[in-house]
């Protein structure tokens, strides 16, 4: 098996950017390697979760998919993680991991599709 070595970021030109509307549930598409997500205003309840899908057609099943929360939690202690992986998709869910506050934030959301070569 060949292994790439790299040192210093992984950087990619394959990015962009999606806005959600609607609804913290309502899907975005963005067709790109790497990008961020712009959710609307969140209103996530202590303990509580709420699911968006991506819709993207760089995403193969056997794809890792890393995302982050680059800004925008009102607590702090809201985490974002990949459920689903598909061919042309993926699932995040959004936890609100906070015992007493609500997330009323508007969430900017990092993610990078690392391909696998199967």
């Amino acid at each position: 098996m060949a292994r790439t070595h790299f040192s210093g970021p992984l950087v990619t030109s394959d990015f962009g950017s999606v806005t959600q509307i609607t609804s913290a549930s309502t899907g975005v598409t963005l067709n790109t390697a790497a990008g961020v997500i712009t959710t609307v205003v969140q209103n996530i309840a202590v303990g509580g979760e709420v699911q968006f899908t991506v819709t993207n057609s760089k995403v193969k099943v056997t794809d890792t998919i890393n995302l982050s929360i680059r800004s925008g939690s009102t607590g702090g202690t809201t985490i974002a993680n990949v459920t689903a992986v598909a061919d042309g998709s993926f699932q995040v869910t959004l936890t609100n991991l906070h015992a007493a506050t609500a997330e009323t934030g508007t969430l900017l959301i990092n993610f990078v599709v690392i391909g696998a070569n199967a």
